[in-house]
């Protein structure tokens, strides 16, 4: 009888600790999202590239969420989403409840050490990204400027238009005269592209750098494509895209001026910033099993069949990055010996 009684209380306490076992973290995070409202920090404007990208993914990651949240676009424009990126890092909560989507440069302000920045990028939590992008660098077709030779060759330096120094209106023309011999008047402080595109409309700044896709994807590039208005100068991918089949690479160029080695070394690490894409990131400190369940959301929702639908239609070219590799490279970018960075800050005025 004692035996039972001994069996019946083993028992008992067999039961109350599978009771109480943590439970599965989908569970839990069920339990947490819940109800909840995610709020996505979009560095820029509204209509730009990016925003698109941000609005799209913000419909549709919350159904791979447990609890099926609900994901709100909030917009903060301003220097290159250096505002937004230092938000999310410094002041937004390691909850899963604030995300944001960035400038896939930014760590060249780390890199050359601008005071503005509150950030480590190797230290955000990294998401995914749905693209991967290259940059070009155009220029008003009646300018005088018809090929990078001319640039060369100018008395006077074309302008071109900047948001800030971590964007490709800056760092595409800056890296050119560090690696190509050219020379350019950059205007900076533009509050978004849209601005930008308005100037060079009205003619006070004549060329900009600029995402490859963006240029096949949206209003005014295709108008301004359909009547001549611009010329395509250079692309920054060691492949020639299709679309511009006559235009020279980045490392054509380098290869025909014989750009030194350091000079290719910082055509490198600048030009990662195209693998990087569109990042989705958190907040530092986020837990791993937080972390771990939006990476899935996103990577389920990158693969969504309506995602892929909507941005076919909308001309944005769907080339995802897994959370894992954004992070990997992001530790890569910022660990660069002392000559790469002083060549970095010479490219970016410091």
């Amino acid at each position: 009888m004692k035996r039972l009684d001994s069996f019946g209380t083993s028992l008992l306490l067999l039961l109350s600790c599978i009771l109480f076992l943590p439970q599965p973290i989908y569970a839990q995070a069920e339990n947490f999202y819940a109800g909840k409202n995610i709020r996505l920090v979009v560095g820029y404007g509204a209509a730009t590239a990016t925003d698109l990208w941000a609005r799209l993914i913000a419909r549709h990651m919350p159904k791979y969420i447990p609890g099926s949240p609900t994901m709100i676009v909030q917009n903060m424009p301003g220097a290159t989403s250096l505002i937004a990126a230092n938000q999310i890092y410094a002041m937004a909560k390691p909850d899963g409840l604030t995300l944001g989507v960035i400038a896939p440069a930014l760590y060249f302000d780390q890199l050359v050490g601008r005071k503005e920045v509150q950030f480590d990028w190797a230290k955000f939590a990294y998401i995914g990204s749905p693209m991967r992008t290259n940059e070009i660098f155009f220029a008003r077709t009646d300018a005088p400027f018809k090929s990078i030779e001319d640039i060369r060759k100018a008395s006077v330096p074309p302008k071109c238009g900047a948001t800030g120094t971590a964007s490709t209106g800056y760092y595409v023309p800056m890296l050119m005269e560090q690696t190509l011999g050219t020379k350019f008047n950059i205007i900076t402080g533009y509050q978004g592209g849209n601005d930008i595109d308005l100037a060079i409309e009205r003619g006070e700044v004549q060329c900009r750098g600029f995402s490859l896709n963006s240029f096949f994807a949206r209003e005014p590039f295709t108008s301004w494509r359909k009547r001549g208005f611009v010329r395509v100068l250079i692309q920054t991918g060691k492949d020639k895209d299709p679309r511009l089949h006559d235009v020279p690479t980045f490392y054509e160029l380098m290869s025909q001026y014989k750009t030194p080695e350091s000079g290719q070394r910082l055509a490198t690490v600048v030009l990662a910033a195209g693998d990087i894409g569109r990042p989705f990131v958190a907040p530092p400190a986020i837990s791993p099993d937080t972390l771990k369940i939006l990476r899935q959301a996103f990577a389920k929702a990158v693969a969504d069949p309506e995602v892929k639908a909507t941005a076919e239609k909308q001309d944005l070219e769907l080339d995802p990055t897994d959370g894992e590799a954004l992070e990997a490279l992001a530790k890569e970018v910022v660990t660069q010996p002392p000559d790469v960075i002083e060549r970095m800050k010479k490219l970016l005025g410091r």
